[in-house]
């Protein structure tokens, strides 16, 4: 990706309402200005282009937490993929949709692997300049066990880090 002084901002995204809540704010605070129609052909030198990554988790993932005594036939990891693509595409659709609603245009990525390592790799291989990722607000018992992604990137990433945290809940 030739970049010509552009600023890049990685947003990563998943099933979560706190993932697309993120997505949300980064629009909404560093994309200031909306797109205006002529500018949705082309990105000028020096624009900031939002880039949407979601990382897709291997299949054998899948495979194995069925348990060991299930054999994985062809038919059954070829299953699994395709709802993983589908899952995946709506994944993006969601979050082109807020872009779109919001005036701001964006490029999606698609990567498999470990969503912890995926979006630091990717977002080194893309020359972030920022990754956004949303916090599901784990205590720090259960983060402990099941490990935080957005800890990982804030102390692996080769690029800042801005962690949105969900908003608070409404006490009405």
């Amino acid at each position: 990706m030739e970049r010509m002084n552009r600023k890049v901002v990685m947003v990563a995204v998943d099933e979560s309402q706190e993932s697309l809540y993120a997505l949300s704010w980064a629009i909404d605070h560093l994309f200031p200005a909306p797109m205006t129609p002529q500018d949705t052909h082309e990105v000028a030198p020096g624009a900031t282009i939002l880039v949407i990554l979601h990382v897709q988790p291997p299949v054998h993932n899948h495979i194995h937490s069925v348990g060991p005594a299930v054999c994985a036939t062809p038919s059954l990891i070829e299953s699994v993929k395709h709802a993983q693509e589908e899952s995946s595409r709506k994944v993006l659709s969601n979050a082109l949709l807020i872009c779109e609603e919001k005036g701001v245009r964006a490029e999606t990525a698609l990567v498999e692997g470990d969503a912890k390592e995926m979006l630091c790799q990717t977002a080194e291989q893309m020359n972030a300049d920022v990754l956004v990722v949303g916090s599901r607000g784990l205590g720090a018992l259960k983060r402990a066990f099941l490990g935080s992604v957005s800890d990982h990137c804030a102390h692996h990433a080769s690029c800042p880090v801005l962690i949105v945290k969900p908003p608070k809940a409404s006490t009405s």
